[in-house]
């Protein structure tokens, strides 16, 4: 899947939670995902929590993260 079909895959809508990133289809914000799999929980872990993600939401969480994060503002100290 490509980097473009995999970003489609996250939204952001005022109306939906507020307006954070989320998989599409869903409430579940793409912030839940990172979270999860930085303490520890597998892919298979979060799809049996979740049972409507699938792979591709999953590495579409992480390279919104990754994304966003490469558009940050550095500053040296």
């Amino acid at each position: 899947m490509t980097e473009k079909n995999l970003l489609k895959r996250i939204v952001i809508n005022p109306k939906i939670m507020l307006g954070k990133p989320v998989i599409k289809g869903t409430r579940l914000p793409v912030e839940i995902i990172v979270e999860k799999i930085a303490y520890g929980e597998t892919k298979e872990g979060l799809k049996k929590d979740y049972p409507f993600l699938t792979d591709e939401d999953i590495k579409a969480a992480l390279l919104y993260a990754a994304k966003r994060l490469a558009h940050e503002e550095v500053y040296a100290a």
